[in-house]
């Protein structure tokens, strides 16, 4: 039998002003697994995170954590979970330290007790050597792993991460994955996650639910949505746009599923890549349309997002122009 640990059940949150954040969605998270909220800024993510935090009341629907109501009973609900918020918590005039064992105080611990929760800490997201120094010397990465460190002192059940790597380097990003895989390893925790980032979603999570405009569109595994996409992608960058006749020519060949074009880009669904590629070519070389180069696509997150909403997905950091203009929808 599965233990749910947290589940929500037909979540909405109106904000003044009529803004639906929250637009109706149902979830649960089994113990032990990575759970992981995947969409765009001001998709509803947070609203989310912060209703189960306690922080934040819903305009209705039900939430519980561990068995217990985010609404009747939230005191219970706040001791069984850490909570890591998308802005940085942490007091940049403290040190590591003292920032840590001000968190284990607050839940409770003696001095000694939360002297040596807070080293432990530490040291298993690699900050012992540097639990002396000020934070406002920290880098981006260490401020991000003090406070995953703040969100375990309290022994949680359910770890609640908001966007744990935004605006992070690729190379800070994976360093906080590794951290995160440890905890889960070493501590056997719940965590919720929220990101905009596919390829944290696709790398960490257990189970992904793409949330868009404050709904839930499609939810499982990172490997079953990227299985829902048939077929692979050829991308086409010609010198000029091709005209529609070309386009015509493309869709007719055996194994073609579809073909679209933005610009100067013709994006090209098919069955089995090694069967049709040299057709395609062909086709172009015949067709006199100029080549730039070729690109093939494999399934993605970011596919599956918008072949479930129709639209690219945005996120706050700039978009290479080959993924911008790799956009189509879904044609049922």
């Amino acid at each position: 039998m599965i233990n749910t640990v947290v589940e929500v059940e037909n979540l909405v949150k109106i904000y003044p002003g009529g803004v639906r954040a929250v637009d109706n969605i149902s979830f649960k998270v089994r113990k032990g697994e990575i759970y992981s909220l995947l969409g765009p800024n001001g998709a509803g993510k947070t609203t989310t995170m912060k209703i189960i935090t306690t922080l934040l009341k819903p305009t209705s629907g039900r939430v519980n954590v561990g068995g217990y109501s985010v609404i009747e009973e939230p005191q219970k609900v706040r001791k069984i979970i850490g909570y890591v918020p998308q802005d940085l918590s942490a007091d940049d005039e403290l040190t590591g330290l003292e920032n840590m064992m001000l968190q284990a105080r607050l839940y409770g611990y003696s001095k000694s007790e939360a002297r040596r929760r807070s080293i432990e800490l530490l040291e298993m997201v690699g900050l012992k050597e540097a639990a002396d120094k000020l934070v406002k010397t920290y880098s981006g990465g260490m401020r991000r792993r003090l406070e995953l460190a703040m969100g375990l002192v309290n022994e949680p059940e359910v770890l609640i991460l908001d966007e744990p790597t935004l605006g992070l380097d690729v190379q800070s990003r994976i360093h906080i994955w590794d951290y995160i895989r440890r905890i889960i390893r070493e501590n056997s925790i719940t965590v919720i996650m929220t990101t905009h980032y596919m390829e944290e979603a696709d790398s960490l999570s257990d189970r992904v639910a793409i949330i868009d405009r404050g709904k839930i569109v499609v939810e499982g595994t990172p490997e079953e949505l990227k299985s829902r996409i048939s077929g692979e992608i050829i991308l086409i960058y010609t010198e000029n746009e091709a005209d529609k006749q070309v386009m015509d020519k493309i869709s007719t060949l055996k194994d073609v599923i579809d073909v679209d074009k933005i610009d100067k880009v013709i994006r090209i669904k098919v069955n089995s890549i090694a069967s049709t590629i040299n057709k395609i070519l062909n086709l172009i070389e015949r067709e006199k349309v100029g080549v730039k180069s070729i690109s093939i696509e494999k399934p993605t997150l970011e596919q599956v997002f918008i072949e479930y909403t129709g639209r690219m997905f945005r996120d706050e950091e700039p978009v290479d122009s080959r993924r911008m203009i790799a956009i189509w929808r879904r044609r049922r």
